[in-house]
């Protein structure tokens, strides 16, 4: 079949100005222009975030606490009270002999004289109990005339997510014009219809469907988004987004890169190490050494568990750039973790006679001034560093090769100025991206289409398991003296408080309490304490202190989620562990377990468990392997906040969940692809519809 024509037509509907809706004023233009809608077809794509079926009334009796209906009864009593708020209570009754009370908060004078004994209320809300049984507060009604009694609408009601200074019912008569004007299913479709999957509806079905759900249509389906009108736009929307990715990947891979080929550095650096190299660190720097031959920018992710040896993979790419004459940076997301590549890569890297520099934002005056020369003229090979590297004043002399760790931590624009202190002449630096946080294959395929991805997935001989229990919060007292026996031993041990509310103000504080609580019970051993709110310098020598073994026991905020290494360290208590979710707590676990002593880590809960909570905990107790554990994570928890919403705008797809619909993914790589070869301007038009001018930081 051929390819539909693509050029866009001045005429198309699908970019007509909102101005051209009755309704769409200067004002309501600008509202709408702040949520990034200015023409038609982003009106049609604004999607309902649920449906309300007004399409029939629920006996009054019938009505349960929680489940949204539509009522219909005749207001009994009236009732107005100012004591601590200006409130307002509505009685109405139906032929089921049950009352429902209405409650306002917000109301007007007219409002209140609306609602006369006798005169007929129409209603829709979610019920919920109140003192005198059950009651809605602020339901959406009118009043209704004996003429309308019975007259019901004939389609659901779409819900939209709600936009400021404009307010439902405008929204929806907005909605509702641009939908007339949707041009004929031909002229809107831009996809081959025998290259989609034959149970999937056209786009104009699709979005009628998806706004004006007819009357039998399936509603656990919509609102669960696996009705085929919601999978056909999911399946756009996540062609859209890998086509917008895949651009940025070949825009990129058109600027030329430094050809990195000299191996012998590289393999002084393997045979000085003290350990040989795993199985998997070898497959993935041969992978990493291909990739820098080449002319064109590598892209590649390393994921790995904790302590899979990551940062020897690193080191060994940095030697291809330092035996080439150039230079490699290390970016970490913490000072902690930056210092920790720094001790690492100095003990490597020294001794092969290769400078390795420091920048970090406590680095200044005269160490500073001296760093930033040795960084601009060369001097300075290799540069560790956090955020600070990117800052305007860092000037490097030939950058070969960027290295970001935990890369989900950084901005988008954070990892653009890294790439963009390249060398001369157009040459952009080639990028290693490192996380411990392994990402699920789906997730890879969809959030990182612009990467090439290689796992460690096997951790170097010697590491001993970590064994984790999971305990109510009522054993406290064994393990008191549980730390007491292992610190008794020579261990150290952290005892890790978690968030108890947002506040980080309430957390220190909660931690304090432990802090002080357990330095009472164990007065033979040194307790030392860190938290978010401390000073970075305190922070910083706090945990300084229990690396080098002055301390005993840590007791800790989260903020030792990432990087702290210590391999004395043998016991970790996580309190309140049903607050976090897997990958946090496979993190946290993570940093026990380091050294050849067997260790265990203990996940304290507050009974009773959500089941979420109960599934989380078992899933710990059962496998350390962070890529299962990962899959788990996405499918109790989304990508959104698997990735932090930072991470390439996946949060803020519209229809699309990577979790729901990641069977669409296979299908969405072979459109992809066959788009690109034959018709690469449909593909502009499709990322340009869903993403629009968003698709530059798509991913960077």
């Amino acid at each position: 079949m051929p390819v539909p024509a693509a050029a866009a037509m001045p005429s198309d509907p699908a970019h007509a100005p909102l101005t051209g809706l009755q309704g769409v004023g200067p004002r309501v233009a600008e509202k709408l222009a702040a949520r990034g809608m200015a023409t038609l077809q982003d009106l049609w794509l604004q999607l309902p975030r649920q449906y309300e079926d007004r399409t029939r009334l629920a006996p009054i009796r019938g009505l349960q606490a929680g489940v949204a209906a539509q009522v219909e009864g005749v207001v009994e009593a009236v009732e107005r009270s100012f004591r601590y708020r200006p409130m307002l209570r509505v009685a109405i009754g139906d032929d089921s002999n049950a009352t429902l009370v209405l409650r306002f908060f917000h109301f007007r004078a007219a409002q209140v004289a609306q609602f006369a004994p006798g005169v007929r209320v129409r209603c829709y809300g979610t019920p919920r109990l109140g003192q005198h049984g059950l009651e809605m507060v602020h339901p959406s009604y009118r009043i209704v005339g004996d003429d309308e009694a019975g007259a019901l609408g004939d389609s659901l009601d779409p819900v939209y997510p709600a936009i400021e200074g404009i307010g439902p019912a405008t929204l929806r008569k907005l909605i509702a014009q641009a939908l007339d004007r949707l041009p004929e299913a031909d002229a809107l479709e831009l996809l081959p219809r025998d290259w989609l999957d034959g149970a999937l509806p056209g786009l104009r079905e699709a979005l009628l469907t998806m706004h004006r759900p007819p009357q039998g249509a399936d509603v656990a389906a919509l609102i669960a988004g696996t009705h085929p009108a919601q999978r056909r736009l999911a399946l756009e929307e996540l062609l859209a987004h890998h086509l917008s990715l895949r651009r940025q990947r070949i825009a990129l891979q058109a600027h030329a890169a430094p050809v990195l080929e000299g191996a012998a550095l590289a393999e002084r650096l393997r045979a000085s190490l003290p350990f040989a190299l795993t199985g998997a660190q070898q497959r993935v720097f041969a992978q990493v050494r291909d990739d820098l031959g080449k002319p064109v920018p590598m892209l590649r992710l390393v994921q790995g568990d904790v302590g899979s040896g990551k940062t020897v993979v690193a080191a060994l790419a940095a030697m291809l750039a330092v035996e080439d004459g150039r230079q490699a940076a290390l970016m970490a997301p913490t000072e902690l973790l930056a210092e920790q590549h720094l001790a690492n890569l100095r003990a490597w890297l020294e001794p092969l006679g290769v400078n390795v520099a420091w920048l970090a934002g406590k680095v200044t005056g005269r160490a500073r001034a001296a760093a930033l020369a040795q960084v601009a003229e060369g001097q300075a090979q290799v540069v560790v560093g956090t955020h600070a590297l990117m800052q305007e004043g860092v000037a490097f002399h030939d950058l070969a090769l960027a290295i970001v760790d935990e890369q989900h931590r950084f901005g988008v624009h954070q990892r653009l100025a890294l790439r963009d202190k390249g060398g001369e002449g157009g040459r952009v630096p080639h990028q290693l991206v490192m996380t411990a946080t392994p990402i699920p294959r789906t997730l890879a395929m969809a959030a990182y289409a612009d990467l090439d991805v290689s796992a460690i997935d096997e951790l170097p001989p010697g590491r001993t398991p970590v064994q984790t229990v999971v305990l109510g919060a009522q054993r406290r007292p064994e393990l008191i003296e549980r730390i007491r026996a292992a610190c008794a031993e020579g261990r150290q041990a952290y005892w890790v408080c978690t968030i108890i509310d947002e506040s980080e103000e309430i957390v220190a504080q909660a931690a304090q309490s432990t802090f002080e609580l357990l330095s009472k019970a164990l007065p033979e051993l040194r307790v030392g304490f860190v938290h978010g709110r401390m000073k970075a310098g305190d922070k910083q020598a706090a945990m300084r202190a229990f690396k080098a073994g002055e301390l005993d026991l840590l007791v800790a905020t989260t903020v030792i989620e990432v990087g702290v290494d210590v391999p004395n360290a043998s016991l970790m208590i996580v309190e309140n562990a049903e607050r976090l979710g897997l990958a946090q707590l496979h993190q946290l676990r993570g940093r026990v377990g380091r050294g050849s002593a067997a260790s265990s880590c203990v996940l304290l809960y507050q009974p009773p468990l959500s089941q979420m909570a109960r599934q989380r905990l078992e899933t710990m107790r059962e496998t350390s392997d962070g890529f299962v554990i990962a899959e788990k994570d996405l499918e109790l928890r989304g990508p959104g906040e698997l990735l932090g919403t930072r991470q390439t705008g996946l949060a803020a797809f519209r229809v699309a969940d990577l979790v729901r619909d990641a069977d669409l993914l296979p299908l969405v790589h072979d459109i992809g692809e066959r788009l690109q070869r034959e018709a690469p301007d449909i593909a502009d038009r499709l990322v340009e519809r869903w993403i629009g001018g968003a698709a530059r930081y798509a991913s960077a």
